[in-house]
């Protein structure tokens, strides 16, 4: 069942990610600049966070095996929307409404930490979250191959195939019913309330979004740079490195387990002092390929090990509240990717590859202070019950 639900994770992931290594190609057609066709990306990330605060939360009050299967299935309809988009703005419309429904493995991940047991969650999670690791990575490796050879139009058309076929799948599985139904306004109206009374969520939310938009940083700029070096690498070349950050997520079961036995600040700090070197390293780049390769493999090594602790830490604060705890996370999280986006594009625009990786190490950097300055009464995964809401 774990590794069904990694795959299902991998492959829905995808979606919001295949923009990425297609922005060059996707900018020439809709003849937009660099920073208008990064708008993209942003607006998926931006739809992403709005399903993420409006939808995830009905995990803790519905079937989430019906969540998963009618958020896959209108995922497929809107990826046929985005590839038949006649223009940038319809394309970023449909992009923002993607993002927007496809939070399929925000359900899926809090139903493997409820099937794990306390002692074995972070290890669980590791393993799931490999799978929805590699499908953001080999999504820009798919995308980046698939569109050279197709065109940018037949990524989606196949992301929606592939999609629909997960919809399928998960289909037959059997019932995740709720522990009670909640109504839909009082889910909502309980989110600011989890957030307020959990340092565990404020620490890790911040650290998560700060993490997620240095990488964001990288990811949205990385086609523009590759085609402005002297070799004018297209779109397979963004798909090769994609396959180098595939290398750098097998650290994620082995952050799993460290989480379940290490505090958070030895994790999530040793994950951020790889993270920055990763960035630094990048400042060689234009020397030689190999550097960007060992950078990009620390970067996302650092990545992964960053989030697999997040996750694991607040997993573990109440069964019952488990999606709106992942609601608010991610919330946080894909708003730091937005942010990320949008800071890669002007800093591309403006400063080239020096404010890229500058400012990716920048915000990576910033993520200690929330580390060390946000305290909570236990610095290790607990169990301890949270109130549903006040009153």
């Amino acid at each position: 069942m774990t590794g069904l639900l990694a795959l299902a994770a991998g492959v829905t992931v995808a979606n919001i990610y295949y923009n990425q290594s297609l922005l060059v190609p996707m900018a020439h057609e809709f003849h937009a600049t660099a920073a208008a066709a990064g708008t993209i990306a942003v607006a998926t990330q931006l739809g992403y966070a709005t399903g993420l605060l409006l939808l995830v939360p009905l995990g803790d009050a519905m079937d989430r095996r019906k969540l998963i299967v009618v958020s896959a299935s209108g995922a497929a309809i809107l990826l046929l929307g985005v590839a038949l988009a006649p223009s940038l703005p319809l394309a970023i419309a449909a992009s923002y409404v993607l993002g927007l429904i496809c939070v399929t493995p925000q359900f899926i991940i809090p139903h493997a930490a409820g099937l794990a047991p306390a002692e074995r969650r972070g290890h669980v999670v590791g393993i799931v979250m490999s799978g929805l690791l590699v499908g953001i990575l080999c999504a820009r490796t798919f995308a980046g191959f698939f569109g050279a050879w197709f065109g940018w139009r037949a990524v989606f058309v196949a992301g929606a195939v592939f999609t629909g076929s997960i919809a399928w799948l998960m289909s037959r599985l059997p019932p995740a019913p709720p522990a009670r139904p909640i109504g839909y306004l009082r889910l909502l109206g309980s989110l600011p309330g989890v957030l307020r009374r959990e340092p565990v969520l404020q620490r890790h939310g911040i650290i998560g979004g700060l993490g997620f938009a240095a990488f964001s940083v990288f990811w949205t700029t990385l086609g523009f740079y590759l085609s402005a070096r002297p070799e004018h690498f297209g779109s397979r070349a963004v798909g090769l490195f994609g396959l180098v950050a595939v290398a750098g997520a097998t650290v994620a079961p082995i952050a799993g387990r460290l989480s379940d036995r290490l505090s958070a600040r030895v994790v999530n700090g040793a994950s951020l002092v790889v993270l920055i070197i990763g960035f630094v390293a990048m400042g060689a780049a234009d020397r030689s390929l190999i550097v960007l390769v060992a950078a990009v493999f620390l970067m996302d090594a650092g990545v992964q090990a960053n989030q697999i602790s997040n996750q694991a830490r607040i997993y573990s604060l109440a069964p019952e509240l488990r999606n709106r705890v992942t609601s608010v996370y991610m919330v946080m999280y894909f708003i730091g990717g937005a942010l990320g986006s949008a800071i890669g594009a002007q800093a591309w625009a403006r400063w080239q590859w020096t404010g890229v990786w500058g400012s990716a190490a920048g915000l990576a950097a910033l993520a200690f202070i929330p580390l060390f300055l946000i305290r909570t009464s236990v610095d290790r995964p607990r169990t301890r019950p949270v109130p549903v809401a006040p009153g």
